[in-house]
């Protein structure tokens, strides 16, 4: 027999109005680098950041900052996280999965520039590889508001 395909999990309007709050307000560097919240499903998440004077790491060029990527890598790995945990916990209440964040962090962050993001705007987009007891392993992509892929990044999370 061969592996059985994930159900879909619809997640509740009040669980995805938590994580917004947590992902988009209470973490403030996130709000800092304004990275709103596009599609939070159990297995994808996508979101958008917007290009300011601030995030600029070239002059010349007028590109993102190689840190401002990376930090927006980490933070969409996290936010698959968030999502697949919460997947895995609809028996219980929105409050009660939201308050399984708590212990969520970074472990290893790889990242690989592929070209330089210059542009208005950007899309990443970040998916879970592995939900384990302990640790968390997903794949991110930073993109270019034609959807090409501008970065790739790959990370693991300590969950517990």
């Amino acid at each position: 027999m061969g592996p059985r395909a994930p159900q879909a999990v619809v997640f509740e309007p009040e669980f995805i109005a938590g994580i917004k709050d947590i992902f988009e307000d209470k973490i403030v560097f996130n709000k800092l680098l304004g990275i709103t919240i596009e599609r939070l499903e159990s297995d994808c998440v996508t979101a958008r950041i917007a290009m300011r004077p601030d995030l600029v790491g070239h002059y010349a060029y007028n590109r993102m900052h190689g840190g401002v990527i990376s930090a927006g890598l980490d933070s969409m790995g996290g936010l698959a996280v968030m999502a697949a945990i919460g997947a895995r916990h609809m028996d219980e209440t929105p409050l009660q999965r939201l308050l399984r964040f708590a212990k969520l962090g970074t472990i290893d962050l790889r990242v690989d520039y592929l070209r330089p993001a210059i542009g208005a705007a950007f899309g990443l987009r970040a998916q879970v590889l592995r939900l384990g007891s302990r640790v968390a392993s997903t794949r991110m992509e930073f993109l270019s508001a034609e959807g090409e892929i501008l970065a790739t990044g790959a990370a693991a999370y300590i969950v517990s």
